[in-house]
C-alpha cells in the first residue's frame, strides 16, 4: 500500500477534514454514557442536584454544619455565601419563598468550579460528621442514619432541636466522627451530603421535583444535540471518505491506463490482457474500497477505543481489567483468522486473472467455439477456474464467517463479567449505579473498536496485494522510451524508411526473427514484402512505428534513427493499418476521424471511395453516422479492413504500412483499391506486407523473405528470373502462363 501513498496527497485536506469529523463523532459517542449515567446518579438517585454545596442555606442550617466544620473550612464557606435577611426579601423571595420567615445564606455566583467542589467535599465531610457523631450520642438517630444512606429526606427539626446537646460534645469527639468521615468511599460521602442537601432546598422552599425534571429533561436534550451532532459528522466522514476513496480509485486507474498505452509490445506481452483488466477494475476496487472503510473506521476505532478506556477509569479502576481480558481474547482471535485467510486472499486475484482470462478467450472466440462444436468444453474449462475461485471464496468467508459471533460472544461475557463484579462495587459504595452502565457501554465500545479494526485488517491482505500488482504496472518500465534531445526530420528524406543491418530477437527467445534486413522505401513507390508465414514479414513492419526496438541495426524515418525521435512525432509520419482490424465502439465517422479529429467531411468521403467502402457505408440509412458496435461485430471482415484502410488514409501520412490489409478483400475489390490507392498516395510512400502475389506483382520494390532472412528484392519480373524463394510463391498462385509473361 505505502507504493501507492502518493496519490493520498492531493486528498490530504479532505482526509484531514474526514479525521476531524470523526474525532467530533467519537467525542459525541463517547459522552453519551457520561450523560446517561448522570441521569441516573444525578438526575434519578440525586433528584437532580448536581453539587452537595447547597446554592441557598437557611440561617439554622448554615450554624448546624459549621458545628461539624473545622476552622479553616468554616472561614472557607463564609468567605463564599452570602447572608440574605428577611429586609432583603424582594431579591431572594421569588427563588427562596422562605426568605420570608428566617434569613439565608447565599452561594456567590462568581466561584469557580475548583471552589464548588470544595465547598461541596466540606459539606458532604461535614454532613458524614454530624451523622456519625448523632449515632455516638443518641440511639434515636438511627432512624437518620438509615435515612441519609436510603437517600431519604432528613427531618431538620429534629436535628435543630438536638443543637443544644451538640453543643456540649467534646472536640474530640467531632474530630474523630470527621476523620472517619473522610474515610468514607468518595461516592457514598456524596450520597449523604446529597440527602442533606435536599432537606436544606425543601426548608427553604425550592421545589426539588422540578430541579429534577428540568435536570432530566435538560440533559435529554444534551443528548439529543449531540447525536445530532454525530450524525451529521458521520454523514460528513462518510461523504468525504466516498470522495477521497472514488478519487483515489480515479487517480490510479487513470495513470495505470496511461502506463500500459505507453507500454511496447514487449511489456504489454508480460502482462496478459486479462490481468491488465483486472489489476484496471478489480484491483483498483478493492483499494477504493479499503481506502474508504480505512477512513471510516482506522481513524475512528482508535478515537473510540482510547477514549472508552480513558472515560471508563474515571468511572472506575476496578473493572479495567475485563476489557483487558476481552481485548486479548480479540486479538487471538484476529491472529488465528490472519493466519488461516492470508494465504488464500493472495491466490484470489491471481484466480479472478484466469476467470478472466477464460471468459475472454471464450467470448472474443465464440464464433469458433461454436463452429468445432467444443461448448462443453470450454463449459467444462470455465467451470473448473470458476470452482476454484469459488472455493478459495467459500473458505475466506467462512472463516471470517466465524469473527461475528465470536465477537458477540466476548461482547456479552464482557458484560456478564462487568454485571458480575460491578454488583460488588455497588454494595461496597465504590461505584454507583449510573457509573456502572456507564462503564458497561464503554466496554462495549473498545470491543466494538477492536472489530472496526479487526475489518480493517480483514480487507488490507487483498487490498495489499491489490496493491502490489498495480504498482508492478506502474513501476514497469517500458524498454522504448523518448530521447531526451529528439533529432528534426530531414526534410529531403522526408517519406524515407530505411532498414540498415537490422536484426531482432523477441526478448526470452532463443532464436532471431529477422538478421541482416537492409533495404530502402522510397516516396512515391509501393514497397512489398512478401514470404512464408513466419518468416518476419509483420515484425518488420512492427519495427517500423518503433512497436519493438531492434537488437542489433538501425530504422530510419524521414533520415533519422527511430529511437532518436519521440514516439508522438514517429507516428505522426505513418498511416498504420494493422494485420487485424480493429474498429471501436461509435460511428463510421468516428472511426474514420479517429487519426485526425479535424479532417473534413470531403475528405473522409473522399478516403472511403479510395478504400472502396463508399457502397456499403451509403446502404447504411445513416450513412456515415451509422453505429459501429463493440468488436465491429455488425460489419463484416472486408468491410472492417476497408474502414481500416480508410482510416489510415484520412490521417493524410507521408508514409502507409499496410500489414496483410488486404487478405478480406475478393480479387476485384483488391485491384480497385490498389488502383485507387497509388492514385491517391502518389507522393507518399507505400509499404505493403502481403500473401497473394497478384496484390504485390506490380509494387516497384519486392522484399522475399524466407527464415527471417532477405531472400530476394526486385520487381515481380527480376524476382521470378533471379529468387527461386519468390518462384515458389508464385507458381503456387499463378497460371503457367502468368509466370511466363512475367519472366519476359
Amino acid at each position: 500500500m505505502l507504493k501507492l501513498s502518493k496519490y493520498f496527497k492531493s486528498f490530504m485536506i479532505a482526509t484531514l477534514i474526514a479525521i476531524a469529523f470523526l474525532f467530533i463523532q467519537a467525542m459525541c459517542d463517547l459522552k453519551l454514557p457520561d450523560y446517561m449515567s448522570d441521569i441516573v446518579n444525578i438526575g434519578i438517585q440525586s433528584n437532580g442536584l448536581e453539587q452537595v454545596a447547597p446554592k441557598a442555606i437557611s440561617e439554622n442550617g448554615f450554624e448546624c454544619m459549621k458545628k461539624f466544620m473545622a476552622e479553616d473550612e468554616i472561614q472557607y464557606i463564609q468567605e463564599r455565601y452570602i447572608k440574605g435577611s428577611r429586609e432583603e426579601e424582594a431579591k431572594y423571595i421569588e427563588e427562596y419563598p422562605a426568605v420570608k420567615t428566617f434569613n439565608i445564606y447565599a452561594l456567590k455566583n462568581d466561584l469557580t468550579e475548583e471552589e464548588i467542589n470544595k465547598l461541596s467535599q466540606i459539606f458532604a465531610v461535614s454532613s458524614k460528621t454530624m451523622i456519625n457523631v448523632i449515632s455516638k450520642i443518641s440511639e434515636g438517630t438511627e432512624n437518620v442514619t438509615e435515612a441519609s444512606q436510603e437517600t431519604e429526606n432528613i427531618d431538620l427539626s429534629q436535628v435543630y432541636q438536638m443543637l443544644p446537646i451538640l453543643d456540649n460534645i467534646p472536640e474530640e469527639m467531632i474530630n474523630q466522627a470527621r476523620n472517619e468521615a473522610r474515610k468514607t468511599p468518595e461516592s457514598m460521602l456524596n450520597s449523604v451530603g446529597l440527602v442533606f442537601t435536599q432537606s436544606f432546598y425543601e426548608e427553604i422552599g425550592i421545589d426539588v421535583s422540578k430541579m429534577q425534571n428540568q435536570f432530566i429533561v435538560q440533559t435529554g436534550l444534551k443528548m439529543l444535540g449531540i447525536c445530532v451532532i454525530g450524525i451529521i459528522a458521520s454523514i460528513s466522514v462518510g461523504f468525504l471518505g466516498s470522495r477521497i476513496g472514488a478519487g483515489i480509485g480515479r487517480n490510479i486507474r487513470n495513470d495505470v491506463f496511461q502506463k500500459v498505452q505507453s507500454f511496447s509490445s514487449a511489456e504489454f506481452n508480460n502482462f496478459s490482457a486479462a490481468s491488465l483488466i483486472t489489476r484496471t477494475t478489480n484491483d483498483i476496487t478493492q483499494i477504493q474500497n479499503f481506502i474508504v472503510m480505512m477512513i471510516r473506521m482506522l481513524a475512528y476505532a482508535p478515537i473510540m477505543g482510547i477514549g472508552s478506556l480513558i472515560m471508563m477509569s474515571q468511572k472506575t479502576t476496578e473493572l479495567i481489567w475485563t476489557i483487558a481480558l476481552a481485548c486479548g481474547l480479540i486479538i487471538l482471535l484476529i491472529a488465528f483468522l490472519f493466519k488461516m485467510v492470508l494465504p488464500k486472499i493472495k491466490i484470489v486475484q491471481k484466480l479472478t486473472d484466469k476467470i478472466n482470462l477464460v471468459a475472454k478467450e471464450n467470448l472474443s472466440g465464440l464464433m469458433v467455439v461454436r463452429a468445432f462444436g467444443t461448448q462443453k468444453y470450454e463449459e467444462n474449462r470455465f467451470d473448473e477456474v470458476n470452482s476454484q475461485v469459488m472455493k478459495t471464496n467459500k473458505f475466506i468467508n467462512r472463516s471470517m464467517s466465524m469473527m461475528m459471533p465470536s465477537m458477540m460472544f466476548i461482547m456479552n461475557g464482557l458484560n456478564l463479567l462487568i454485571l458480575w463484579f460491578g454488583a460488588d462495587a455497588i454494595a461496597n459504595a465504590s461505584i454507583q449505579v449510573g457509573d456502572l452502565m456507564a462503564v458497561m457501554q464503554y466496554g462495549i465500545e473498545v470491543v466494538m473498536s477492536f472489530l472496526f479494526v479487526s475489518m480493517i485488517f480483514v480487507m488490507f491482505p487483498r487490498a495489499s496485494v491489490s496493491a502490489n500488482r498495480i504498482a508492478e504496472v506502474l513501476e514497469t518500465e517500458s524498454t522504448i522510451e523518448d530521447p531526451d534531445n529528439p533529432e528534426k526530420f530531414d526534410e529531403n528524406k522526408r517519406g524515407y524508411v530505411e532498414f540498415k543491418n537490422v536484426t531482432f530477437q523477441y526478448p526470452g527467445a532463443d532464436e532471431k526473427i529477422l538478421e541482416n534486413i537492409n533495404f530502402v522505401a522510397k516516396p512515391g513507390q509501393t514497397t512489398a514484402i512478401i514470404g512464408a508465414t513466419g518468416s518476419g514479414k509483420t515484425t518488420i513492419v512492427n519495427l517500423i512505428p518503433r512497436l519493438f526496438d531492434t537488437t542489433e541495426g538501425e530504422v530510419l524515418v524521414n533520415g533519422v534513427n527511430v529511437k532518436n525521435m519521440t514516439q508522438m512525432e514517429l507516428h505522426k509520419q505513418i498511416g498504420f493499418v494493422p494485420q487485424k482490424g480493429n474498429l471501436l465502439s461509435g460511428t463510421i465517422e468516428s472511426n474514420l476521424k479517429y487519426g485526425n479529429e479535424d479532417a473534413s467531411q470531403e475528405l473522409i468521403e473522399k478516403c472511403a471511395l479510395v478504400a472502396q467502402a463508399t457502397e456499403f457505408i451509403e446502404s447504411k440509412e445513416e450513412a456515415y453516422e451509422a453505429p459501429i458496435s463493440q468488436g465491429a461485430k455488425n460489419v463484416s471482415g472486408g468491410q472492417k479492413q476497408r474502414l481500416s484502410i480508410a482510416r489510415a488514409l484520412v490521417k493524410n501520412s507521408p508514409i502507409y504500412v499496410f500489414d496483410d490489409s488486404f487478405s478480406a478483400l475478393d480479387f476485384k475489390t483488391d485491384s480497385n483499391l490498389r488502383k485507387a490507392l497509388k492514385e491517391h498516395s502518389k507522393d507518399s510512400t507505400l509499404i505493403i506486407v502481403a500473401q497473394r502475389v497478384s496484390t504485390i506483382m506490380h509494387a516497384e520494390q519486392i522484399i522475399v523473405l524466407n527464415e527471417g532472412k532477405i531472400a530476394g528484392i526486385g520487381t515481380h519480373e527480376e524476382l521470378l528470373k533471379n529468387c527461386s524463394t519468390y518462384y515458389e510463391i508464385a507458381s503456387s498462385q499463378l497460371s503457367e502462363e502468368e509466370l511466363e509473361n512475367g519472366r519476359k
